[in-house]
């Protein structure tokens, strides 16, 4: 990877960072329109969904009216997208053929 790419990486993730710190600060706590409909849905049919580990942007260990439990969760989701990512690069990159000698 060239400097110019590792630099536009490093920005991108860092603006992810700061914006991971300040969401759960400003987000409203009424839900939106989609999450009051999942939620009616769900509260009227039975339903087997997959649970997700930190649903809601909580963890466990912190109790649910923690909002740094929303950062931290917010940041672990973070690095694991960028981990899957970065793997599908490596794994999808173009290699140069073989020159024929």
């Amino acid at each position: 990877m060239s400097p110019r790419d590792k630099k536009f990486v490093l920005a991108g993730l860092a603006i992810c960072i700061i914006i991971a710190v300040l969401a759960p600060f400003i987000a409203s706590s009424n839900p939106d329109g989609l999450e009051k409909t999942a939620e009616d849905i769900s509260t009227t049919q039975e339903s087997n969904n997959y649970n997700a580990p930190m649903s809601d942007y909580i963890i466990p260990i912190l109790g649910e009216d923690n909002p740094y439990g929303g950062v931290i969760a917010l940041i672990i989701g973070i690095l694991i997208t960028l981990a899957i990512a970065y793997v599908a690069a490596v794994l999808l990159r173009r290699r140069k053929p073989e020159s024929l000698e």
